[in-house]
């Protein structure tokens, strides 16, 4: 699967959308907002520009992608205000892959700038928002260009599934799996660590180039608290995923192969691999960096707690599936995916790791 390509999060608004579907990152954001908000402070009280280059990677559609925006211009214009200083200019990039759903996100613009302007009243200063397709794995804007980015829930996604683990393998190396398992072999494990610590090194490597010397990002990405990458915080909802194709698989629904062909592109990191990453790269400094557990199951409504975990994992994940498997069967397997699923929650607790970094450019 090209990842780049076809990769995206479930686009309108319709029950199966990641719009309708993406309460547990809405909480990751709540939960990292005290963090984005002092890293905004450190750069207005440090150094406040004329001038603001602000980037989103990650930013996807729906309601979580204006909600940030709107909060960082919040803290902006409220510690501004606090200085008795006029706020920045606003340059403002929301970046995804070439299929997010940018339209949905332009559409709701006009009523975006006319909500600020009636909250913020005349001290709100210039905003440009724009869109900037393309992956955050390697360049996207000018050298020195920007003064704070933001990443959320984009991070634990890879460039590509690890070499040796696609589709186009000679060999199938995770039998019967689709990520990192118990009973993955240990080079598998190591075929996606490699692949973070390549990905999220050339992350570093480019933001060093756009960042201004003093400005910060506030990454938060997917993870877990243990070293072992097989702990069930990291990958039960990949392994719950499996068991649902494997039960198509043992009725002649879809072919072995095809499973054993197919890996997600995807790792959740420890911290500690997130933070030796960041002193390898040398131009950032970590001021902060904590783990935060987060309730999986989304809640808010009557289903079951299995039908939201099939739900949020659908909205992610539905492109990466169908490509390989066919549209066909989506429906059925998200069903059984969900029975899977209650039926795990009805014997145990499993809850997601959040990884929340704010660093500074040297």
């Amino acid at each position: 699967m090209e990842v780049e390509q076809k990769f995206h999060m479930n686009k309108g608004a319709s029950e199966s959308s990641y719009a309708q579907n993406s309460r547990v990152q809405s909480k990751i954001i709540s939960i990292a907002k005290p963090v984005t908000e002092e890293a905004i402070i450190e750069i207005l009280c440090t150094n406040l520009p004329e001038s603001m280059g602000i980037a989103d990677l990650g930013c996807s559609s729906g309601p979580n992608t204006l909600s940030v925006i709107s909060e960082i211009i919040d803290v902006i214009n409220s510690k501004c205000s606090d200085l008795g200083r006029p706020p920045p200019e606003l340059r403002i990039s929301l970046n995804d892959l070439y299929n997010n759903d940018f339209n949905d996100v332009f559409r709701s613009l006009p009523a975006f700038y006319n909500r600020i302007k009636e909250e913020k009243g005349a001290g709100l200063g210039p905003c440009f928002i724009s869109g900037l397709p393309g992956s955050f794995y390697g360049r996207l804007f000018p050298s020195k260009s920007l003064h704070f980015v933001y990443s959320s829930s984009s991070l634990h996604w890879l460039s590509q599934v690890p070499p040796g683990l696609d589709s186009k393998a000679s060999i199938a190396m995770n039998k019967g799996k689709i990520y990192i398992s118990k009973t993955s072999p240990q080079s598998v494990l190591d075929s996606y660590f490699l692949q973070f610590q390549k990905d999220f090194s050339l992350f570093l490597k480019s933001r060093s180039e756009e960042v201004v010397p003093g400005g910060r990002m506030v990454l938060s990405l997917m993870g877990r608290e243990s070293m072992d990458p097989t702990t069930e915080e990291s990958c039960d909802h990949w392994e719950l995923l499996a068991l649902a194709l494997m039960s198509m698989v043992s009725e002649g629904l879809i072919p072995e192969e095809k499973v054993d062909t197919f890996n997600v592109p995807y790792y959740a990191p420890c911290a500690e691999e997130v933070k030796l990453e960041i002193q390898k790269d040398g131009s950032f400094i970590v001021d902060r960096l904590e783990v935060f557990e987060i309730d999986g199951d989304g809640g808010g409504d009557t289903l079951s707690s299995g039908q939201r975990v099939a739900k949020t994992i659908r909205a992610v994940a539905e492109s990466m599936l169908e490509s390989h498997f066919g549209r066909d069967i989506m429906d059925d397997l998200f069903l059984r995916y969900a029975k899977i699923v209650d039926n795990h929650l009805s014997k145990t607790t499993t809850n997601y790791i959040s990884l929340v970094a704010s660093i500074l450019r040297r």
